[in-house]
């Protein structure tokens, strides 16, 4: 009797080809594992040139590979990173072609707060070593802007508030910019809303704002994800119009915050960093507006007390003629006196020196005293002249200072001289008594006036002790 176990025992049993044994595998497979959850931690994720990505799951025993659908990947609200851990969650299948199964990943989920924690930090640790949180590129904010631009959600009471808050400080005008501000597609709509803001032009039908306002309420750390993605973070540290980062509440901090030019803890605080209170600044320029008018009226009376005393020290026009004609004229008298009293003691030496000489010597000496008369004679004459032009020189100055001085000049500038009917100038509106006839001389001519009324006269001021006139410029 023979072994039927033996591999020479003929078997009834059908056989399969490889591919309808793969195929029945397949189908085992997917009808038993329709849909799963699978945790673990990504690995070597790869995409290529189709747009699909590949990558494995794996934990400290085990690994399974995964594929996600270009499609798909498209609408996940994260991104495969080599070490996330992630529950993915898809269907179970083979791959034939190289006998081996994986899962079709149809959706990610970080897990838990450790993994979101985890990798938030290490995407700080890449961004800040690229310089994209430096205080050296922040921009200062405007002091106060004319356009505001505001990336948020265009419902919800974010954006109530903060317009509520510019009207109560400073009404500005303000664009917003609605995005989603978390969920799929978040992150794209708000780093295109930033990039937006940066390409409009200062002046156009949109304007460009003079800064830009990110602004979301508070939410867990999932909610507020969007604003801790790469695309934002560097669209917010590229932008060149200066951003204010008002994310969730005090205690929330995203990656937006350090790449902005200034954090807000809340919307509402962002708008007051934004624009001062318009009432405050109408305080200052009115307190200014004091100062500075009491600082001219001040300057104004300094200005005239000192032209007063300026004028009270001209001396008077016709004392000085009188004493520089005094002067030229006992200068004349030296110059002309001077070659006849020089002739003389020349003539007198003369005499001397001839009696004194020997009779052999003296016609000698009188023709070299002749001579030296004769050179001394031209001497004293080209002395005179040279006297005399420097006098003239002197007069002719003397004349020049005395007509910058004079009344006439005065006149001449728009001013009038007020006199009255004997010639005495009236310096004050108490000596223009009622009915009197005065005359206004002006630069060209003489005008008679007569005085209709007078006005109340003012105090004079005390006369001085020491009985001395006071000259006038007029």
């Amino acid at each position: 009797m023979s072994d039927l176990s033996s591999p020479e025992t003929p078997s009834n049993a059908a056989a399969f080809t490889v591919t309808e044994l793969a195929a029945t595998l397949k189908r085992t497979v997917e009808d038993a594992f329709g849909y799963v959850r699978v945790r673990g931690e990504i690995s070597q994720p790869k995409i290529p040139g189709s747009g699909h990505c590949y990558l494995r799951l794996k934990d400290e025993n085990a690994a399974i590979d995964g594929i996600i659908w270009r499609g798909t990947l498209s609408r996940l609200s994260i991104r495969p990173e080599e070490g996330m851990e992630v529950i993915a969650t898809g269907k179970l299948t083979t791959y034939p072609a190289r006998s081996s199964y994986q899962i079709i990943i149809e959706s990610l989920e970080l897990a838990g707060q450790g993994a979101l924690l985890k990798l938030l930090e290490d995407r700080r640790k890449k961004l800040g070593a690229e310089g994209l949180f430096d205080e050296a590129r922040k921009r200062p904010l405007p002091y106060l802007p004319g356009v505001i631009g505001v990336v948020t959600s265009p419902t919800g009471a974010v954006i109530r508030d903060i317009l509520h808050r510019l009207a109560d400080r400073f009404p500005r005008r303000v664009i917003v910019w609605p995005v989603k501000v978390q969920g799929e597609g978040a992150a794209e709509e708000i780093a295109a809303a930033i990039a937006g803001f940066n390409a409009l032009t200062v002046g156009g039908d949109i304007p460009r704002p003079d800064v830009i306002i990110v602004a979301r309420g508070g939410g867990s750390l999932e909610d507020l994800w969007a604003f801790n993605e790469e695309v934002v973070v560097r669209a917010a540290a590229a932008s060149a119009v200066p951003l204010i980062a008002a994310v969730g509440h005090e205690t929330d901090w995203t990656l937006i915050d350090l790449a902005a030019d200034r954090r807000a803890p809340t919307p509402t605080a962002a708008a007051e960093m934004a624009v001062p209170v318009r009432l405050d600044l109408l305080a200052e320029v009115q307190q200014r507006h004091g100062r500075l008018m009491q600082a001219v009226m001040r300057t104004l009376e300094e200005r005239r007390i000192h032209l007063e005393g300026l004028v009270r020290g001209i001396p008077r026009l016709d004392m000085i003629v009188a004493q520089k004609t005094q002067d030229l004229d006992a200068l004349g008298e030296r110059l002309a006196e001077a070659p006849q009293r020089l002739l003389l003691a020349k003539g007198d030496a003369l005499l001397m020196l001839s009696g004194r000489l020997a009779l052999d010597r003296f016609t000698a000496d009188l023709r070299r005293h002749a001579v030296d008369l004769q050179n001394i004679a031209e001497r004293a004459t080209r002395a005179l002249v040279r006297s005399s032009n420097d006098a003239s020189t002197r007069l002719a100055s003397l004349l020049t200072r005395l007509e910058s001085v004079s009344p006439r000049r005065v006149l001449e500038r728009g001013y009038a001289l007020v006199r009255d009917a004997g010639g005495v100038p009236i310096t004050s509106m108490a000596a223009a008594a009622a009915g009197a006839s005065l005359k206004i001389e002006f630069a060209d001519g003489e005008v008679p006036v007569r005085v209709e009324g007078a006005a109340p006269k003012p105090a004079r001021p005390a006369p001085k002790k020491d009985g001395g006139t006071q000259g006038t410029l007029l």
